[in-house]
């Protein structure tokens, strides 16, 4: 009788030690290590009943799964259990959709291409290369034309058989070839522009550029006597009431000739090239 009683006390023992589970499997060896639950909610950063809680597998009263696997493995660290056992307990208990996968290998899916895109494509390909043959060979038909046709015949003369053309020697078939005398060309020397009138009662004035020089010159009663700009080889006779007031853009391309007298243009007058007098007739 004796025996049979410590057979099912083993038995009840064994069923129990089965039974355990997950949280359940923490908390007996959590005991047998003589770790208290405080010190499990210190290191799990929990509060004591969410520990026991967790002991008891009610996951429902801690937070999002995530972290109730984590915290199911840190325990198990803690009390040196399996963590793969604890984990399974988990799964089994929660049948959770984010078990984990099992994953096996696979070879990549061979990819089929289509042909069909290929065709159209090799088809347009095809009929754009004959159209454009086409093109070319017809364009070329069209302006590329072989030219027919007889050859005219030379000119037939009325002129009697053995006549030579009076251009051409009888004996030789040399041509005369008549030099006309050269043309003697004529320079006509350069002259004298007269801009206005001489008058014998008012001063004149001639001048004669060497280079161009733009002038402007008018007479003491205001009258414009030239303004224009003045060619190398030109010469410009002027005449009008004294003095003259004078503007000459390069002084050094003009020779000044008062009443027939060679003047000179004062250095007091002079401002680089250009010069600024006065003329008054003598």
């Amino acid at each position: 009788m004796g025996d049979e009683t410590g057979n099912l006390d083993k038995e009840t023992v064994a069923d129990e030690a089965i039974e355990l589970m997950a949280g359940e499997r923490l908390a007996e060896a959590r005991r047998d290590s003589q770790i208290g639950v405080l010190d499990i909610a210190k290191e799990l950063h929990l509060d004591e009943h969410k520990v026991r809680a967790l002991e008891r597998n009610e996951f429902d009263v801690l937070d999002a799964p995530v972290f109730v696997k984590g915290y199911l493995r840190k325990y198990a660290q803690l009390v040196k259990v399996d963590e793969a056992d604890v984990m399974a307990d988990y799964y089994q208990l929660t049948r959770a959709s984010d078990a984990p996968l099992v994953i096996t290998s696979w070879s990549k899916p061979r990819r089929t291409i289509s042909p069909g895109p290929w065709i159209v494509a090799i088809t347009v390909i095809a009929g754009a290369v004959v159209a454009t043959y086409w093109w070319f060979t017809n364009h070329d038909t069209e302006l590329v034309r072989p030219v027919t046709g007889e050859i005219a015949p030379l000119p037939i003369t009325d002129k009697p058989e053995g006549e030579v053309d009076s251009s051409i020697e009888s004996s030789d078939n040399t041509v005369d070839v008549v030099e006309d005398e050269p043309e003697v060309a004529t320079v006509s020397e350069p002259v004298a522009e007269a801009v206005n009138t001489a008058d014998a009662s008012e001063m004149q004035l001639s001048i004669t550029y060497s280079g161009d020089c733009w002038t402007e010159i008018s007479d003491a009663s205001g009258r414009r006597l030239f303004f224009d700009l003045g060619r190398s080889g030109r010469t410009v006779n002027l005449s009008g009431e004294s003095p003259f007031n004078v503007l000459l853009g390069d002084a050094a391309n003009v020779i000044l000739v008062v009443n027939g007298t060679s003047f000179d243009i004062p250095a007091a007058d002079r401002r680089g090239r250009t010069a600024r007098l006065t003329i008054i007739g003598s």
